[in-house]
């Protein structure tokens, strides 16, 4: 299996911790985000991961340059990243969309034991992770699915029978990936192909052909989009790590 990393973002709603760094290279202790992302996929064996860069690439790819062990890395560069939402990031690295693959938000940072569930779902086709609470903000991905775990509806704008958000990492296998690579070469295509969501074309793909959901409510993740975010990953990430320090005494 390959992870697809989407990392194009300057992640702007952070302010000036990103004046001169992308978000994926802030420190959560000791170790940036991209660090940590790439060592939780090397420790449920996902040995090749491909990150799209755009804002500072130059840094992700030193910072990439100077890390030791780990999977396999290669970046793509995202020209548009400036115009184009993270669809355009897909789409510049839609030639990776092939066999059984991972695409991650750049910002979502997800514990060892839940990547551990979505790499050993064998659900073929596309499977969204998501997860549930008691209730979702505006900014939440919102998801709708059925009993059955399919899912119906994907989007930030859905009000009526939510019941999931997505926590931004997608799997693929068994035609999966080619499926979704075709829908993307089509939304780039159209009017609006540069100003949605990936998860669109994911919601439009979903009302004419199976999309499927893993349910990982229990497990520990956080996305990065606000500065109160930061402080509360990194509070995450310290317990990840006093964990693993107390396991491998």
């Amino acid at each position: 299996m390959k992870a697809i990393i989407l990392s194009a973002g300057q992640g702007s709603r952070l302010g000036h911790m990103v004046d001169d760094r992308p978000k994926c290279l802030i420190d959560f202790n000791g170790r940036s985000l991209l660090d940590r992302q790439l060592e939780t996929l090397e420790a449920n064996g996902v040995h090749e991961a491909v990150v799209v860069t755009g804002f500072h690439d130059e840094l992700v790819n030193e910072a990439i340059t100077r890390r030791s062990g780990g999977p396999a890395v290669r970046t793509i560069f995202n020209p548009f990243f400036k115009v184009a939402d993270n669809t355009g990031s897909l789409f510049m690295a839609r030639e990776e969309l092939t066999g059984d693959c991972l695409v991650w938000n750049g910002d979502t940072l997800v514990s060892r034991a839940l990547m551990r569930r979505v790499v050993e779902n064998d659900r073929a086709g596309i499977c969204v992770t998501v997860d549930r609470k008691p209730s979702y903000d505006d900014d939440d991905m919102k998801v709708i699915r059925d009993e059955s775990g399919r899912l119906r509806a994907i989007g930030k704008r859905i009000s009526d029978g939510v019941n999931a958000e997505s926590i931004g990492l997608l799997a693929f296998r068994n035609g999966g990936a080619e499926c979704f690579r075709g829908a993307i070469e089509r939304a780039m295509r159209t009017s609006e192909g540069t100003t949605i969501w990936y998860l669109r074309v994911i919601h439009h793909l979903a009302q004419n052909s199976e999309v499927w959901t893993l349910d990982i409510n229990g497990e520990e993740w956080g996305e990065v989009d606000f500065p109160p975010d930061v402080e509360a990953a990194r509070e995450l990430t310290a317990k990840w790590d006093a964990a693993e320090k107390a396991a491998a005494a």
